[in-house]
């Protein structure tokens, strides 16, 4: 098969070493697509392709799983994820405008992930912190009541010092 992925030789090994432990074993389909995405940070089409292989299940079935979980991304994650909150109470107290200054700040789309690999921006459907609505989160870190204006001092904390 050949890897168009920019891999190294190494985690290509690697990767083959966590398929071969579960090898023909469909129920470890989501732990192996995490230990892979844990190893390389994402799951592009050739690391699935590989896994469908050695578990022995179609390529539908496993971008069926990536795909149905937040957790794993076909894309590259940047360093910091922040995830806004599109959830009803956050909808109508302002999550969208909280997006749209996000989005300029950083010069992506939701989905996307910045060149410097530094941020990823997503949408989720809630955080379960109605009451601080507008509420988005950078990781493990929740902030609430968010207003735009807000927006560049929040990222500020997560940039290297010297960078706006």
């Amino acid at each position: 098969m050949t890897k168009s992925v920019e891999l190294q030789k190494e985690v290509w090994q690697e990767l083959d070493r966590i398929i071969q432990e579960h090898r023909g074993d469909r129920a470890a389909l989501i732990q192996v697509l995490h230990r892979c995405q844990e190893l390389i940070g994402y799951l592009p089409k050739e690391v699935q392709v590989q896994i469908a292989h050695g578990l022995g299940v179609s390529l539908g079935e496993v971008y069926g799983v990536v795909s149905f979980y937040s957790f794993f991304s076909t894309k590259p994650r940047g360093k910091y994820r922040i995830s806004v909150c599109k959830g009803t109470a956050c909808y109508v107290r302002g999550s969208m405008e909280v997006l749209e200054r996000l989005e300029k700040e950083l010069g992506i789309k939701a989905g996307d992930s910045t060149d410097d690999g530094l941020f990823t921006l997503e949408v989720v459907r809630c955080l379960g912190a109605c009451g601080l609505s507008p509420v988005i989160t950078i990781n493990d870190n929740t902030y609430g009541l968010v207003r735009p204006d807000a927006i560049p001092r929040i990222l500020m904390a997560y940039r290297p010092a010297g960078v706006a």
